[in-house]
């Protein structure tokens, strides 16, 4: 699994006072501990900590206090143009594109970000209409994301699809139409993009969220799932996450293989 670390996101109250206060050790702290409990990528985001006239600002100075202390790649994570074009020239290492909709013009802007900038993209199964409110479209939409990357000559260890799941409280049907989409969506072409979700949008406003986070994320794995954008400080996910791959022979079995796991991460 691909782990991208959730917590360097404005939305956060620690991350929002670091940020108002330029607070460094914060935000280096949190970047650090997310990458040894297993980070592969770091999601920046300044989220409602600033006002939109000043994101880019604070989105530069968030990447350059992780950069101090990591040079772990980080996921872009702004829908504002500028801040994103921002974001990318700020990266040292080939960066990870939070995200772009499945509308051809959008998607055609991003992926040439991508391919200029030597980034990964996630690309979501959605459109101008908003979120598919079934299968059938969004699996239609990856297959034209698929199309786009073939066309512009992105590879596709590089493509990020999305089948976006929304929170179960609010829509209970969107999470088995997220399992059945990533079922699908695993023969869509060969070599496959990757699979990846914003795992904590299940359980929004749910009172047992990390019950569900936990569930949903090993449902998820045995269908394909290969990266998830959530919390790595939540080790008993971590876990889950561990054990489904294994029991889906990714991981070698011993008695000790939580801990090899997470030793193989360190090293």
């Amino acid at each position: 699994m691909i782990v991208i670390g959730e917590r360097l996101n404005g939305q956060f109250k620690d991350v929002e006072k670091a940020i108002k206060n330029k607070d460094k050790k914060i935000v280096q702290d949190l970047a650090i501990g997310q990458i040894e409990a297993g980070a592969d990528y770091l999601d920046v985001n300044v989220g409602t900590a600033v006002s939109s006239s000043e994101k880019k600002e604070a989105m530069i100075w968030l990447i350059e206090a992780i950069q101090e202390a990591t040079d772990q790649p980080l996921a872009l994570d702004t829908p504002i143009d500028a801040v994103m074009e921002a974001s990318l020239k700020a990266a040292k290492n080939p960066p990870l594109i939070n995200s772009t909709q499945a509308d051809p013009e959008q998607l055609e802007k991003y992926i040439n970000w991508a391919l200029e900038y030597d980034a990964s993209i996630i690309a979501l199964t959605m459109d101008k209409d908003g979120v598919p409110n079934d299968v059938q479209k969004r699996v239609a939409l990856a297959g034209n994301i698929v199309v786009a990357a073939m066309e512009a000559g992105l590879p596709f260890e590089r493509l990020f699809i999305d089948p976006i799941i929304l929170p179960v409280s609010a829509i209970q049907t969107q999470p088995g139409f997220v399992l059945e989409a990533l079922k699908q969506l695993q023969g869509l072409s060969d070599p496959s993009p990757h699979f990846v979700i914003g795992l904590s949008n299940v359980s929004q406003t749910a009172s047992e969220n990390s019950l569900i986070n936990r569930t949903f994320l090993a449902m998820c794995i045995a269908q394909g799932l290969d990266s998830a954008i959530l919390d790595p400080f939540d080790d008993k996910l971590m876990d889950v996450m561990i054990t489904a791959e294994l029991l889906l022979n990714k991981q070698i079995y011993s008695d000790s293989y939580l801990s090899a796991y997470r030793s193989s991460k360190s090293n």
